[in-house]
């Protein structure tokens, strides 16, 4: 069985869809073995390090009208001159919308599919009429929708009809050998009194999250250190119209830097606006041994339920009350870690893997 999949998106893009086809599908030793590509920078070579993923040099990429077609055909055509001697028996379409899926359909329209739900695809759906167009064709054609949750579905349902009998649910998962042996947390302290409550924030600073006069009011909190792990360009953006002078910007991690921050930090705060496909970066957080807070939307309320704690970013004075708190009560936070541990357990990325590819096997058939 050979398996071909991509995301048009550069292979150092932020975001949990690009986290996860690197878990699932890279390396030299990948969990499903499968063809891959992505899409090179401007000017840079078009094959990493290991060959894989392909960096196809497509340009002028689009989501909305005409301009979106066009870059599709392009898009098409250098999936074709790369992968067509490979004649791929089963696609995996990493999303229900955007050019990689759209171009492999073009480019494979007979091929036995499966399409992941990501959520960003959902979400681009209900806003971009051409994204919705390419979601419903792909919900109408794939052999099988694969949500990570069950509010994917729900949302999903929403937008378009799809038979109950082809949405699989098949939760993402965590790297094994971060549950098998989580980093060092070197900075414990039993005495919160003693220093300030650490809080992390760690994601896109986008119009998804609650952070534009989030992050800015939390610096400002007696007792609370902020840190921010995100992408430059949008901190900077975020900084330039709030006063962040008294946040510690830590860069955009890579996924082990994440992981050794969580050690030294005592809660990361989640305060997503709309639904979430599965939140990786929460489960990762609990596997490492850090407490999670989180505003309780679609998705994440499924994944974290009370294995982490629900709050409101909204109500900024309730907030502040909770982390006063919590920077006092150092068994809330270890009960808040003893239970996310517990819940990490529960999504290995192996059984991800294991059933996808039993999956794909049968959609092949």
């Amino acid at each position: 069985m050979t398996i071909l999949t991509g995301i048009d998106l550069p292979p150092d893009s932020p975001g949990g869809s690009v986290e996860l086809l690197r878990d699932l599908y890279g390396g030299p030793d990948p969990l499903i073995p499968a063809d891959v590509f992505m899409l090179a920078r401007e000017n840079a070579p078009t094959t990493d390090g290991h060959g894989s993923p392909a960096l196809l040099p497509v340009t002028g990429k689009a989501v909305s009208g005409p301009d979106f077609w066009s870059y599709v055909d392009r898009l098409g055509a250098a999936v074709r001159d790369r992968f067509a001697a490979a004649d791929p028996t089963v696609l995996h379409l990493q999303h229900l919308a955007f050019g990689a899926t759209a171009a492999l359909q073009q480019v494979f329209p007979d091929r036995p599919s499966i399409a992941l739900v990501h959520g960003t695809d959902l979400l681009f759906a209900a806003d971009h009429p051409t994204q919705a167009a390419v979601l419903r064709e792909t919900a109408a054609s794939a052999d099988a929708v694969v949500v990570p949750t069950t509010a994917m579905a729900d949302r999903l349902r929403r937008l378009t009809s799809v038979p109950a009998d082809r949405i699989v649910h098949i939760p993402w998962g965590v790297p094994d050998r971060l549950l098998a042996e989580r980093p060092a947390r070197p900075g414990d302290r039993t005495d919160r009194a003693a220093g300030a409550l650490r809080v992390l924030y760690a994601g896109r600073l986008t119009a998804e999250k609650a952070t534009s006069g989030l992050i800015e009011a939390v610096t400002g909190f007696d007792g609370v250190e902020l840190s921010v792990a995100a992408p430059r360009a949008e901190f900077t953006a975020l900084a330039a119209r709030s006063d962040l002078t008294r946040a510690r910007y830590l860069g955009w991690l890579s996924r082990e830097e994440l992981w050794r921050e969580f050690g030294r930090q005592d809660l990361l705060i989640v305060p997503s606006l709309r639904l979430e496909a599965f939140g990786l970066v929460t489960i990762e957080a609990q596997a490492c041994g850090l407490p999670v807070a989180y505003q309780p939307v679609p998705g994440l309320t499924e994944v974290l339920g009370r294995t982490a704690l629900p709050i409101d970013f909204g109500d900024l004075t309730a907030l502040r009350d909770h982390l006063k708190q919590l920077a006092h009560a150092p068994e809330r936070l270890a009960g808040l870690a003893a239970a996310g541990l517990v819940n990490s357990a529960r999504f290995p990325l192996s059984r991800t893997a294991t059933t996808l590819a039993e999956l794909s096997d049968r959609v092949r058939r």
